[in-house]
């Protein structure tokens, strides 16, 4: 099993953009056949140094995270995140 965080920051950090986001990529549940778990949070602290959003999702193999990769319902979410992010930084690790 593979999880794959990301952590994201938003260009515009108001509640509307954040949760326009956050609904972005919670609809690629059931929509990824590789994606065994997504959780999608939205930071409640609000910090200089706090990230807007976390992605968590959960893969059965290195195979099935390069195939949610390169799915089309991925790319459209990686299209909108390169158009609002300001930063984004992303972990992969076996569980």
């Amino acid at each position: 099993m593979i999880k794959h965080i990301v952590f994201i920051k938003l260009k515009d950090r108001t509640p509307e953009s954040v949760d326009k986001t956050a609904a972005i990529l919670r609809a690629m549940k059931g929509q990824i056949p590789q994606l065994l778990a997504i959780e999608v949070g939205v930071d409640v602290i609000h910090s200089e140094r706090s990230f807007d959003i976390a992605l968590v999702t959960e893969v059965s193999s290195l195979e099935d995270l390069q195939a949610y990769q390169v799915h089309p319902v991925h790319q459209e979410v990686i299209r909108h995140l390169n158009e609002v992010k300001e930063l984004s930084v992303s972990v992969d690790y076996e569980i």
